[in-house]
């Protein structure tokens, strides 16, 4: 998984392979750290993660679905 520790909790992105494909599955912010822009940063992280490793990815989670969405320049990562 992809972490930020804020205290005692972590904010996640998790993922599962597939095929060699990495498949985005889930992102988590605990309420303390909601609203301060931390999905956003850790999502900008992963992706750029698997775009210098040129990999694909699949996308189940719902946030990150929404980022691609609103960031067109990782579409091209999308299996």
């Amino acid at each position: 998984r992809f972490e930020i520790p804020l205290g005692e909790e972590f904010a996640i992105i998790d993922y599962r392979w597939d095929k060699g494909d990495i498949v985005f599955m889930h992102t988590f912010v605990p309420p303390a750290g909601q609203g301060k822009g931390i999905a956003s940063k850790l999502a900008q992280f992963a992706l750029e993660y698997v775009k210098k490793n040129n990999w694909k990815m699949k996308l189940y989670c719902p946030y990150l679905i929404g980022y691609v969405e609103r960031k067109p320049e990782y579409k091209q990562l999308i299996r």
